[in-house]
């Protein structure tokens, strides 16, 4: 058994390989991590956007969001046939 260990101690056939395919996992992982983000970051912009259109679908001109002291009684009677009969 001692012989043995000795004897896999001395053989390096196998080092170049190992060390080869350590260096391509590692290229593909941060290959990979760089890929990850960017797919992140169009996934995220995708989103805002979508949230921008239900943000601009659900504009109602009695109510300023910039200004959240406005009063928002100028118009009491709601439009005919728009379906929000009551205060916000």
């Amino acid at each position: 058994m001692l012989q043995l260990l000795k004897r896999l101690a001395r053989d390096e056939a196998g080092f170049v390989v190992s060390a080869e395919l350590v260096l391509i996992a590692t290229i593909l992982t941060l290959s990979m991590i760089v890929g990850l983000t960017k797919i992140s970051y169009a996934v995220h912009g995708e989103l805002n956007d979508i949230a921008s259109a239900f943000d601009a679908h659900n504009y109602d001109p009695r109510y300023d969001s910039h200004d959240p002291y406005a009063s928002h009684d100028s118009d009491p009677e709601p439009e005919a046939g728009y379906g929000d009969f009551g205060g916000y």
